[in-house]
């Protein structure tokens, strides 16, 4: 007696009377029919193709083990050991997510410009506000979706931050600047003045733009456009007194109530318990605007930053100084940071209202481990965290700023220095 057909040829036969049956309905039927085909033949070869193994086809499949992390991580936030401000009242038809996994709720940018506004909140499009005569509405002009330097390979994402703008030591009086942060770059822009869209656009040439193009438009741009979507670091003269190194730490806490109240409000609660647990740590907190120096008092500036560095070939810092960098101190367990300064702000949307609240923690290339150990192991990163709650603030200071590692349970996602978005 001759064996009969193939399982795999009788699928294929049933499958295609199938597809002549339903005219009209092609393509769910095909999707069908592919699915069909990869069952019987598995079924033929005893789940190995063309093997004819008689292996079980219920083994479980290896994974492969995932890539390590390259950072430091700890699993939970710890305790606070202090009394802590309780989370306010969320209305109840906005409540806060807490089953929803975080990990890799991070979106992919290249900059984001930190829009320094004074202000601690802003209508829903943060492009609206003061009629659309601001920075942001500004820059999504020109980046957006048909803008000028719009680019689908160069995401430049843009939030308004509670931080004052800068003024200058010795300047005009009265005239309107802006200021604004650029990271992961880690750059400080103080003024850009509101009187022309020269600024807007010297900033979007000299700093925002790629210094070279993706890949991807090899070969698709004529010699003109890749010229407009490239910087140029003429233009970056056009900006005075830019700081190319943050040396602070950047806590950035969503608080755009405009837009979602349950950041409006657990934000600003946020705000006072980071504050306050940095402070306890050791961490000098800078509230007022960045002053900046005129040229002409810049190279005694950078002198007495010498000084407290104790940078070499700078004159050595005065004897008895207790407080050198990398001389971290450990009280109960808890490290302390002299010398470390940090900024904390309430910035509008970053997505994911509902895991409120929502926190950025920009940590600078120049920081340092406060236990002395040498340099900081997320030293140039920014760590997204969500379901933050003030009793979390001394722990996330602690693991994250302090020491250096990720607290994977309120971990939404990082970006290093080379704009690689990094998911546990």
């Amino acid at each position: 007696m001759s064996p009969g057909p193939a399982p795999w040829r009788l699928a294929h036969a049933a499958a295609g009377a199938a597809v002549r049956l339903s005219h009209g309905r092609n393509f769910t039927v095909l999707a069908g029919h592919t699915r069909l085909l990869a069952l019987a033949r598995a079924a033929d070869t005893g789940g190995h193709g063309g093997s004819g193994s008689t292996s079980s086809t219920n083994e479980p499949r290896q994974r492969r083990p995932p890539p390590p992390t390259p950072f430091p991580t700890v699993a939970t936030c710890p305790a606070p050991t202090c009394a802590c401000a309780p989370m306010p009242d969320i209305p109840a038809g906005l409540p806060i997510d807490h089953t929803a996994p975080l990990n890799g709720m991070i979106p992919g940018y290249q900059e984001q410009v930190v829009v320094c506004t004074g202000e601690s909140d802003w209508p829903s499009r943060i492009e609206d506000a003061h009629s659309g005569d601001n920075l942001a509405a500004d820059l999504k002009e020109l980046f957006g979706r048909g803008g000028k330097y719009s680019d689908p390979y160069h995401h430049v994402a843009v939030v308004n931050a509670s931080f004052p703008p800068s003024v200058p030591s010795r300047g005009a009086p009265g005239l309107q600047t802006t200021s604004a942060y650029l990271l992961p770059s880690f750059r400080y822009v103080p003024f850009l003045p509101r009187v022309s869209f020269d600024s807007v656009d010297a900033l979007a040439k000299g700093y925002l733009l790629p210094a070279r193009l993706h890949p991807a438009h090899d070969g698709q741009l004529s010699p003109v456009h890749r010229d407009r979507l490239t910087r140029h670091a003429a233009y970056q003269r056009l900006l005075w007194g830019v700081r190319n190194s943050v040396d602070d730490v950047l806590v950035l806490i969503c608080g755009h109530g405009g837009r979602d109240a349950r950041c409006g409000l657990v934000g600003p609660v946020l705000q006072t318990a980071f504050e306050a647990a940095l402070e306890r740590a050791g961490v000098s907190v800078l509230r007022g605007p960045v002053i900046v120096a005129a040229p002409e008092e810049a190279e005694e500036e950078e002198k007495q930053k010498r000084l407290l560095s104790g940078a070499p070939g700078s004159d050595p810092a005065p004897s008895g100084d207790a407080h050198q960098p990398g001389g971290g101190t450990t009280t109960g367990g808890a490290l302390r940071a002299p010398l470390t300064t940090a900024r904390v702000g309430l910035i509008s949307h970053i997505g994911g209202h509902k895991f409120a609240g929502n926190v950025i923690v920009y940590l600078p290339p120049t920081l340092r481990r406060a236990d002395g150990g040498g340099p900081h192991p997320l030293a140039g990163y920014g760590v997204w965290y969500g379901r933050v709650e003030p009793q979390h603030a001394e722990g996330l200071v602690q693991e994250t700023i302090l020491r250096g590692r990720v607290v994977v349970d309120h971990f939404r996602g990082a970006i290093n220095r080379n704009r690689d978005i990094i998911r546990l």
